[in-house]
């Protein structure tokens, strides 16, 4: 009978990467439970919701490539800064495509 080989385990993104992507996360579930209580946006709660969910199944491993997490939060800084231009406010589109620029730059950085 031939050797059992190991399953791969598919590669862990480095710390700095998983902690700016955790805090992402959970700044994208509040910020749409915010909008639902604010606004009563459901759809803001809904898509946080699936951009927090998709981001961490990348942050544990389930999705990887690991880079798949930088496209997420590539198309969430771009859904930011179309409505930061139609509103220019900066609470909250401001903000949070402030914070997607600085997670991608962390993740792109720390590998």
């Amino acid at each position: 009978m031939p050797p059992l080989t190991p399953i791969p385990t598919p590669p862990i993104a480095p710390p700095l990467a998983m902690i700016s992507l955790w805090i992402y996360v959970t700044l994208l579930l509040v910020g749409g439970l915010v909008g639902l209580i604010k606004a009563g946006s459901k759809i803001s709660l809904i898509t946080s919701a699936l951009f927090a969910v998709l981001l961490a199944l990348c942050a544990t491993g389930v999705l990887h490539p690991f880079w798949i997490a930088d496209i997420l939060v590539g198309v969430v800084a771009v859904v930011f800064m179309v409505r930061y231009l139609k509103t220019s406010k900066f609470m909250p589109a401001g903000l949070m495509l402030l914070f997607s620029v600085v997670v991608l730059g962390t993740l792109l950085v720390a590998r």
